[in-house]
């Protein structure tokens, strides 16, 4: 079995990489930068005022000064100023062109028309042109999945339209005869296929878009069919039937429509089973064989479909972050075989303390409610004692 480490590598170096695609810039949240932002023009436009004040020539100061009338945002000066006029300026304002310092009106005496000032140094209180972006100066480096504020500074900019990777299309794909969808009244022996809906909002997080083909019955020709059909979609996910069961086809169907396995088993726990293959012709159609139960279901996703999804589209970050966390009871397990532990993470002071789930079945979806964070416990170690500081995949922030 391949450790968790070199399955992620062997992963992350095949599958493709997509396309890129031009969308308005307000549906570019969550979308992966696929090529530099670099300003066109300076922000601010123009110098302008960073407080309410008065504007004046810092060579007149200190002084009182007449003032020569009101500058608002929005509403330029365009005359010139005269020696020995200052002029009442409020935030955002352009500057005066033959006025170089701003002071704040806290500091100012005003009496009638007239002002007084301190000293000022020439650039006090003033927001210079392409102070904050200069033309031609980086702006977003390609990569970025981009943000609500990265909104914002591009529209500031006047970016209407960016160039990001084409989202990933994935089919998802369920097997195993006792699975139903959700509007089906449950017979007996039978499970609803809640995977499915918890996939599709995972894709979505990652700017992708999922379907769901269908479930598999327990039948190696029914289950290649369904493969076949979906293999037109970036990536295909399919959920059960990886195992080494007698009613586990996954492997043969996949086998069967030309899909080559680059690695299967990972020596985890949960997800030991997963898979992972390409389809054998140009398109390079990546496959993922994903565990049925819901857990091994989740953490195969958290650390091999995550970071795949995000590579794919060309993201330069692609790992959840990692903190060490410090383990409010003890754990024993055998060698050979990484654990992930659903844990509720929680800060007291500048520590985090990790209280793991206490069903750590991987067929409790309980496990799942509560928890922001998959504590890791490498494969050699044996056991744990209360207390012991272990690193965790933050979820969340905490």
């Amino acid at each position: 079995m391949l450790s968790v480490a070199d399955a992620t590598r062997t992963v992350l170096e095949r599958v493709p990489r997509l396309a890129a695609e031009d969308v308005p810039l307000d549906r570019a949240r969550g979308r992966i930068l696929a090529a530099e932002i670099v300003a066109q023009r300076p922000l601010p436009g123009f110098n302008n005022s960073a407080m309410d004040g008065y504007a004046a020539r810092s060579s007149e100061l200190p002084a009182t000064l007449k003032v020569g009338g009101v500058v608002a945002a929005g509403a330029p000066h365009a005359e010139p100023v005269p020696e020995g006029v200052a002029m009442r300026i409020f935030t955002g304002a352009p500057m005066p062109a033959d006025l170089d310092t701003v002071v704040i009106q806290e500091d100012a005496t005003v009496e009638g028309d007239q002002v007084t000032l301190p000293a000022a140094p020439a650039g006090d209180n003033v927001r210079n042109l392409g102070e904050d972006f200069a033309v031609g100066e980086s702006v977003i480096p390609a990569g970025t999945r981009i943000t609500a504020w990265h909104l914002g500074v591009l529209a500031a900019l006047g970016v209407s339209t960016v160039t990001v990777s084409k989202g990933p299309r994935v089919a998802l794909i369920a097997t195993g005869d006792e699975l139903v969808d959700i509007a089906t009244p449950l017979g007996p022996g039978q499970l609803v296929d809640s995977s499915a809906h918890a996939l599709v909002a995972l894709v979505e997080e990652l700017g992708g878009t999922a379907h769901r083909v269908g479930i598999a019955r327990d039948d190696v020709s029914a289950l290649a069919d369904l493969i076949a059909a979906a293999l037109g979609y970036d990536v295909v996910i399919t959920t059960g039937g990886v195992s080494v069961g007698d009613r586990d086809h996954v492997r043969a169907a996949l086998a069967a429509v030309g899909v080559e396995l680059e690695l299967y088993k990972v020596a985890m726990k949960p997800g030991k089973p997963f898979s992972f293959g390409l389809r054998n012709d140009e398109r390079k159609t990546p496959v993922f064989g994903l565990p049925g139960n819901p857990v091994s279901t989740a953490v195969a996703f958290e650390l091999f479909l995550r970071p795949a999804l995000l590579t794919m589209q060309g993201a330069t970050v692609v790992d959840r972050p990692r903190a060490p966390v410090q383990l409010v009871r003890g754990y024993r397990k055998q060698p050979g075989r990484a654990h992930y532990l659903r844990a509720n993470i929680v800060r007291n002071g500048d520590h985090l303390i990790a209280h793991p789930h206490p069903k750590q079945g991987s067929a409790m979806l309980s496990s799942l409610v509560t928890y922001n964070a998959l504590v890791e416990l490498p494969a050699d170690v044996t056991e744990l004692m209360p207390g012991t500081i272990a690193s965790a995949m933050l979820l969340e922030a905490v």
